[in-house]
């Protein structure tokens, strides 16, 4: 009953470790790319006079030394499908990411896109013992939230205190040494399938890699594509990946909420590639370079050359008009959106503060999509950008390296959660990953 808490206290040790010896890798496995980044732990001020970037947010603590993609194969909707496949992208970008940086490295922080998040809210109450809080009194509110019952084949994958009570005093971050008689908490509960993250973690065990860390694609795209007021005020983050669609609503800058539309870019590119009758890599390129989501009256006369090697000249030398590709894209992409508005609506995303919605992912890419989700989602919609952090290389600085960039900031700054503290163990979770986890005993 206590594997998962064990293991997750175990990850965190290990990222300390890590961190301790200066570098650790980050790998944001998608459908489309898997991009890897070595991060070089120096100490806040070491690159703050040289580069010029003052304390951005924190951020100076680490800097990129070296950064690998390549296309992805074995990944679907977000999730490990082909294992040996899967192994060898992951081995590749890995090895390329230690080229680039010049150093070898053993542990790594992963992040998925899929595995079906569930999304609970909890509350737990206590009475002090003694009037100052103390570390042993959050372990204890922690533990009297009561825990639901998340099914069978399910696993929890983040347990975050969002807001600490103390007496009549809420929005409290951190209690600790403050005085009161009563505390209480409210607590964000992450779950995901237990099978998706087993492949995931087995597949990282089969690349020789040591896992510090693994986190859902949709909170850590928040992390980076959010500014600071809107994770304060209450916004959320669209990441429209290749194969799904991660939705996180942050409040008082922690996630309360997040979910995944398993429909994403590789569908637009089945669109075209059905409708126009061409190869799966042509109809990723001709969405990539005249792709869009509104038509006008020049598009009639913007001709497309449907370029192939098939031998039959009269199929090869084709032409479509880019008002004929709006029409096969746009349905697709107004069924995304529908669906990620259907999960904001079943949130209560309308109660909160601040309606900001930003875009972010490869597919927030597509030319007016921003439009589009306006009309769709509210008008409070912007597209969003990875933050800035130190030797991010230019490449990587675009909306599809957010999950990456983000899992960089969970490295380094991760928020508490549930196995940072010493919880009794009768309060453990009813489920746990056994399975999952049974090779990380192994190692320890």
């Amino acid at each position: 009953m206590t594997d998962l808490y064990h293991s997750q206290r175990a990850m965190r040790q290990m990222r300390k470790a890590a961190m301790q010896r200066g570098v650790v890798a980050v790998l944001d496995v998608g459908s489309s790319k898997i991009a890897c980044m070595v991060l070089r732990f120096d100490g806040p001020d070491r690159n703050r006079a040289e580069d010029g970037v003052g304390p951005l947010a924190g951020q100076s603590q680490f800097r990129v030394i070296g950064a690998a993609t390549t296309r992805s194969r074995g990944i679907r909707f977000g999730e490990v499908e082909g294992l040996q496949e899967a192994e060898r992208a992951i081995r590749t970008v890995v090895q390329s990411a230690q080229k680039a940086a010049g150093q070898r490295v053993d542990h790594v922080i992963a992040c998925m896109a899929g595995a079906s998040p569930r999304s609970y809210g909890l509350a737990g109450e206590i009475p002090l013992t003694d009037n100052v809080v103390t570390e042993q009194d959050i372990a204890r509110v922690l533990a009297a939230c009561d825990i639901p019952d998340i099914g069978e084949g399910r696993e929890v994958l983040h347990a975050q205190p969002v807001n600490f009570a103390l007496d009549n005093r809420s929005g409290l971050s951190d209690p600790r040494g403050q005085i009161g008689h009563h505390l209480s908490v409210d607590m964000h509960l992450l779950t995901v399938n237990r099978s998706a993250v087993e492949c995931l973690l087995h597949c990282l065990k089969r690349c020789d890699l040591e896992v510090a860390g693994i986190a859902s694609s949709a909170y850590v795209a928040g992390l980076s594509a959010l500014v600071e007021d809107e994770q304060e005020l209450g916004s959320a983050c669209i990441d429209m990946g290749a194969g799904a669609t991660g939705i996180s609503i942050f409040m008082r800058k922690h996630m309360i909420y997040a979910d995944t539309v398993r429909m994403g870019g590789d569908l637009v590119t089945r669109d075209i590639a059905m409708g126009l009758q061409i190869p799966l890599p042509l109809a990723e390129r001709i969405k990539t370079f005249h792709g869009g989501v509104h038509a006008t009256g020049m598009d009639d006369r913007d001709m497309i050359p449907l370029t192939a090697d098939t031998g039959d000249w009269e199929k090869d030398s084709r032409k479509v008009s880019r008002t004929e590709l709006i029409g096969i894209m746009r349905p697709r992409v107004e069924e995304i959106l529908e669906d990620a508005r259907q999960h904001l609506d079943a949130a209560g995303f309308e109660h909160l503060p601040s309606q900001q919605i930003v875009l972010t992912g490869g597919g927030s890419l597509i030319p007016g999509v921003d439009m589009l989700a306006a009309r769709i989602l509210g008008q409070r919609v912007r597209l969003g950008r990875p933050l800035r952090v130190q030797g991010l290389p230019q490449g990587a600085a675009g909306a599809g390296f957010a999950s990456a960039v983000g899992l960089c900031l969970f490295a380094a700054h991760p928020q508490d959660e549930w196995w940072d503290f010493e919880i009794p163990s009768d309060r453990y979770p009813a489920r746990s990953l056994r399975r999952a986890l049974r090779w990380f005993r192994d190692n320890w």
